[in-house]
């Protein structure tokens, strides 16, 4: 673990609400500094991709009636002492923080981290992550919490539609097939997602939004087909909601002209 006069550092994913904690609540501390509010990517799940990398912002407010000096952020997935899966900036890394520390009581400190699906997780750890965080004030008081807030880490998924026949005659069945897949991480690829419920959706040529018609289960491979009655021009397509360990989202819509 990172230790430093009193301090260390860890932070975590779906995304966190904010948290008020006082001394009493910290793993270790002393005075009256305490955490106001922390933020993991804007309060969104970070959802990570088959491949390449992505970076988030963690975010943490903090307040002392001396100011706050520095802080230390980092997130990790499992227990503190042993975690199976991190990332932060680093060892002793700190964190910018306004405004001025010296002279306000709170600030707001934050740090970019860059996670890669493949460098700091693998597949078993989709889902919740914590944010550890150390923050030293100006008159010496302190605050250690090793786990702050939590958030989600999920895989990206991905969703395709093609509808036919098109043309369709009005009134006549259209076939509308697709497929969920979704990132392992462990293998860098896109692998079919079976057993979700996918809603199939259409938008009305020159509508904005999309009405839902119904709801499948994907099969093997991801696979998704069904069929529905054509009454008007417009656009189908597929919506996953997501999971607790997965993403959301949206096929790109397919136009179907109905003659």
């Amino acid at each position: 673990m990172l230790i430093r006069s009193a301090v260390t550092a860890l932070s975590g994913a779906l995304v966190l609400s904010a948290l008020t904690v006082t001394t009493a609540d910290a793993d270790s501390g002393q005075g009256d500094t305490h955490i106001v509010k922390v933020v993991v990517n804007g309060g969104k799940p970070v959802v990570v991709g088959a491949t390449g990398y992505k970076t988030f912002t963690l975010s943490i407010t903090a307040a002392d009636n001396s100011g706050i000096m520095d802080a230390f952020g980092w997130v990790y997935h499992g227990s503190f002492d042993n975690p199976d899966g991190h990332a932060g900036p680093g060892s002793d890394t700190p964190m910018a923080c306004s405004p001025d520390p010296i002279s306000e009581s709170t600030s707001t400190c934050t740090t970019d981290i860059t996670i890669g699906p493949r460098t700091a997780h693998d597949n078993s750890t989709a889902g919740t992550w914590h944010v550890w965080t150390s923050v030293d004030a100006n008159d010496s008081d302190y605050i250690n919490l090793d786990s702050a807030s939590t958030f989600l880490m999920k895989r990206s998924a991905r969703l395709t539609a093609d509808a036919s026949p098109e043309p369709v005659a009005a009134g006549e069945a259209l076939t509308v097939k697709g497929a969920l897949t979704r990132a392992n991480w462990d293998r860098g690829t896109y692998d079919g997602y079976a057993g979700q419920k996918v809603k199939l959706q259409f938008r009305k040529a020159g509508r904005t939004t999309y009405t839902t018609v119904k709801t499948v289960t994907s099969g093997t491979g991801g696979a998704l087909k069904t069929t529905a009655t054509a009454t008007a021009d417009g656009y189908w397509r597929w919506s996953f909601a997501g999971t607790g360990t997965t993403g959301s989202a949206n096929a790109p819509g397919d136009y179907v002209n109905v003659t």
